[in-house]
C-alpha cells in the first residue's frame, strides 16, 4: 500500500472464534544499515502511517519495522471485530514473531521497541514478560495508555463492574467512545496536516467493547502494581491534556485523548531506568504534533537512543541520579527527568496506596 521503499510481510496467527487471524509487518531498510532496528506498535483505533517517523530512523541507519496488530489496519480481515482482544497477552505472539524476523531472519543486533498509546501499554507488558530473553534493548513509549482518562469513580468502581461484564459478554458495546476532537486535530480533511485511511482509523473511532475494556483494565492494573523491565525506557508525553468534547483550538496544543499526569505518575513502576520527557504543545501522538514540537520530539528520541543504547558517539547529558524515583533536570518546553525507580517489590506494595491517593477525583 505504501509502495517502495516499504515491504510488507504477513504473520499467520492461526484462528480464533472469528476465523483466520493475521498480523502485518511493514519494513523499511536504511540505505546505510548499522545493524540497528526499530519495532513500532500503534495505538487503539490506529495503524502505521507515520512514514516521517520511519524516515527519521532510516536516515540514521536504523531499519524500521512497524507492526499492524491483529484486527487493526492492514491486519483487519472481513468479519472481524475491529481492534478487539480479550487480553493484552493476545498480542504477544505477533510481537515475538516480529522480533524473530528482526533478530533472526534479518540479523539485527540492536532492537528498539517503540509504542504509542495502547501500543505503549502492550509493549511495556511484553517487555516485562520477556525481560530475561534479551529480545529488546530499549523501549520508547509515546503517550502510553496507563490509566483511563476519567474521574476516579469511573476509573475504579465503574470500570470494575464493566470488567465483570466483559468476562460474561465480551462483545457488548459500551455507551461511550473516543469522540472526534483528536481526529479533527490531526486529519487533513479537518484541522490537521495528516492524511490516513479513515476506514482503518475513523474520526470517532470504533465501538468500545466490554471485553476490550476488561483486557485494558487488567493490563493497566498489572503495570500499576509494578513491572521489572530490564532495559532503558524513554517515556515521552505532552505537558498538558485537553478534556473537552467539542472542538477548541487548545486541542492542537495538548493530549486530547489521555491524562498525561497518569503517565508521569506511573512511569517509575516500569523498571529501574526510566527517562521522562515532556513536550509543551505536544499532541497525543507526539510524532503528529506541529513541526516545531515534532522536531524536539525526534531530537530527544535520537539523543536518548544514541546515549542509552550505546548506538553512537553521543554521550548522556549527565550522570543519572542515584536516588529513588524520577528527578527533574530542566523544566523547559522539553522537560526531561531521569532516575532509578524503586525495586519491583516496593512498587507493587505501593500500587494500591497510590490509587487510593487519587480517590478524591
Amino acid at each position: 500500500m505504501l509502495g517502495p521503499p516499504y515491504e510488507r510481510q504477513t504473520i499467520d496467527l492461526g484462528t480464533d472464534d472469528e476465523g483466520p487471524v493475521v498480523a502485518t509487518v511493514v519494513r523499511r531498510h536504511a540505505e546505510r544499515p548499522t545493524g540497528r532496528a526499530v519495532l513500532y506498535v500503534h495505538g487503539f483505533v490506529d495503524y502505521f502511517f507515520q512514514t516521517h517517523l520511519a524516515d527519521f530512523f532510516a536516515e540514521r541507519g536504523w531499519d524500521f519495522y512497524a507492526l499492524d496488530l491483529r484486527k487493526y489496519g492492514r491486519s483487519l480481515l472481513p468479519g472481524q471485530t475491529p481492534n478487539f482482544c480479550r487480553d493484552i497477552s493476545d498480542y504477544f505472539p505477533e510481537l515475538d514473531a516480529a522480533a524473530e524476523i528482526i533478530r533472526k531472519d534479518d540479523g539485527h543486533d540492536t532492537l528498539l521497541a517503540m509504542g504509542h498509546s495502547t501500543g505503549g501499554l502492550i509493549l511495556s507488558l511484553w517487555a516485562d514478560a520477556r525481560r530475561d530473553s534479551g529480545t529488546v534493548d530499549g523501549l520508547v513509549l509515546n503517550s502510553p495508555f496507563f490509566d483511563l482518562n476519567a474521574p476516579w469513580a469511573v476509573r475504579r468502581p465503574l470500570a470494575a463492574a464493566v470488567s465483570r461484564l466483559g468476562r460474561r459478554a465480551p462483545h457488548r458495546i459500551l455507551p461511550f467512545g473516543l469522540g472526534t476532537v483528536y481526529g479533527e486535530s490531526i486529519h487533513s480533511d479537518h484541522r490537521g496536516e495528516w492524511t490516513y485511511d479513515l476506514a482503518w482509523k475513523p474520526l470517532a473511532g470504533f465501538p468500545v467493547r466490554a471485553g476490550w475494556l476488561n483486557a485494558i483494565r487488567t493490563g493497566q492494573r498489572r503495570l500499576r502494581a509494578g513491572l521489572d523491565i530490564q532495559v532503558p525506557v524513554l517515556l515521552a508525553c505532552s505537558t498538558r491534556s485537553f478534556r473537552g468534547t467539542r472542538w477548541h483550538d487548545n486541542a492542537t496544543l495538548a493530549d486530547a485523548v489521555l491524562d498525561v499526569e497518569h503517565m508521569v505518575r506511573y512511569a517509575p513502576r516500569l523498571g529501574r531506568h526510566v527517562t521522562l520527557a515532556r513536550f509543551d504543545g505536544g499532541l497525543h501522538d507526539l510524532t503528529l504534533s506541529g513541526p516545531a514540537v515534532r522536531k524536539k520530539v525526534f531530537d530527544e528520541v535520537g539523543r536518548w537512543a544514541e546515549a542509552f543504547l550505546a548506538a553512537g558517539p553521543t554521550a548522556p547529558a549527565g550522570p543519572a541520579p542515584t536516588g529513588p524515583g524520577l528527578t527533574a533536570q530542566s523544566p523547559t518546553d522539553v522537560e526531561s527527568t531521569v532516575g532509578t525507580a524503586a525495586p519491583p517489590e516496593s512498587r507493587r506494595s505501593s500500587a494500591d496506596a497510590a490509587d487510593a491517593a487519587t480517590s478524591g477525583g
